[in-house]
């Protein structure tokens, strides 16, 4: 391609089109990218990829250690785990479990196991893998059992539906809410301007665990799970809304006085054609790195939330809920593995923080 046709695609080029080419070149916030889309799958077909019934207790499963799959034998390919053996220690009289490799159980594809609804279509109880036969205390434990036998690698894929989905309403109503005020604020200014802007210092003055604690007591107790589940989103997105606020009504207020603004106003156009149609596709770059930077900071408040008992209480499941299970130190010296929910959090927020990087640089095409 000759240089002159070069400058013709650039300057033909519409902003979010300027705005792929340029994030296509931060090679780490493409990584991100696919890493998110990758747990938004696992979060769609979480029932699908789980092993076990993440809700069903067995104390004789109690702090199983990590499982490995071996892919051959002696005789080849042969997708298999071997079968557990229960020793009482004579010491501590606690039950721990070794693999026994005179007990090999196949490993298979598409197996059946509990009951689930696929994409809330239609019910059905096929898996991605399971193992044929077995004891009681067999099966696959990839990241190991908790204290109540239940299967953390289970457990921790359907947390990925329940965590992520938070994050995912939590930032919908944040964005609502602060493209609406967050515009008014911008763009009418006097009196309008100063109220919303002192609500916005109020909220972001006061101490966020303090209120927190506060509002996780207002919820009764005889709620149920969706309830709490709404109620969390709805309270964190009261409170995450005003950085994007910010950001919003500072771009209207360097927008308004522009001449593609002005002649929408002299052409008779309301106020909402001219935020929304006007205005707003000017920045939603800018307001795309904002909102992926917010994902985050929104799963982390659920976690946290959980993780203190303030946030969703069992028998839902989310990463903070797995993660009390690795306050008690004792505990966590005889299953380290219960840290293992740790991971996807780190990884997820990392993630969110390099596309939001990643895009925070592309927002400026002409930069």
């Amino acid at each position: 391609m000759s240089a002159t046709a070069a400058q013709d695609r650039w300057a033909e080029a519409t902003q979010l089109r300027l705005t792929w080419w340029r994030f296509r070149r931060h090679r780490l916030a493409v990584v991100s990218l696919v890493i998110i889309a990758l747990f938004y799958l696992v979060a769609a077909f979480a029932d699908f990829l789980a092993i076990n019934d993440p809700h069903a207790t067995d104390a004789r499963r109690s702090f199983i250690p990590p499982q490995t799959i071996h892919l051959f034998d002696e005789d080849g390919f042969n997708p298999h785990v071997y079968g557990l053996r229960g020793v009482r220690d004579r010491q501590t009289f606690q039950l721990t479990y070794t693999p026994d490799p005179n007990r090999k159980l196949p490993v298979r594809l598409f197996t059946r196991g509990y009951t689930y609804n696929l994409l809330g279509l239609f019910e059905t109880d096929i898996h991605l893998i399971g193992i044929e036969g077995g004891q009681r205390t067999d099966g696959i434990f990839l990241l190991g059992t908790d204290q109540l036998g239940r299967d953390l690698y289970s457990r921790m894929i359907v947390a990925t539906r329940v965590s992520l989905s938070i994050g995912l309403a939590g930032v919908a109503l944040s964005l609502l809410l602060g493209i609406i005020l967050g515009g008014v604020s911008g763009l009418y200014g006097g009196w309008v301007d100063t109220l919303i802007q002192r609500v916005i210092e109020v909220l972001r003055s006061i101490p966020t665990i303090p209120l927190w604690m506060g509002l996780a007591a207002a919820l009764p107790n005889t709620w149920s799970t969706t309830q709490v589940y709404f109620a969390i989103t709805v309270i964190i997105s009261l409170i995450g809304w005003t950085d994007l606020a910010r950001v919003v009504r500072g771009r209207f207020l360097s927008l308004r006085e522009e001449d593609f603004v002005v002649a929408a106003e002299l052409a008779g156009a309301s106020q909402g054609r001219i935020i929304f149609r006007h205005m707003l596709p000017s920045f939603a770059s800018h307001i795309i790195a904002a909102v992926s930077l917010a994902l985050p900071a929104m799963i982390v408040s659920e976690t946290a939330l959980s993780f203190l008992g303030l946030g969703l209480r069992p028998p839902a499941i989310s990463w903070g809920i797995l993660l009390q299970d690795a306050q008690n130190i004792q505990v966590l010296a005889n299953a380290p593995w219960l840290l293992s929910a740790a991971v996807p959090v780190i990884l997820v927020i990392l993630a969110f923080n390099f596309l939001g990087d990643g895009l925070r640089d592309a927002a400026d095409p002409y930069g």
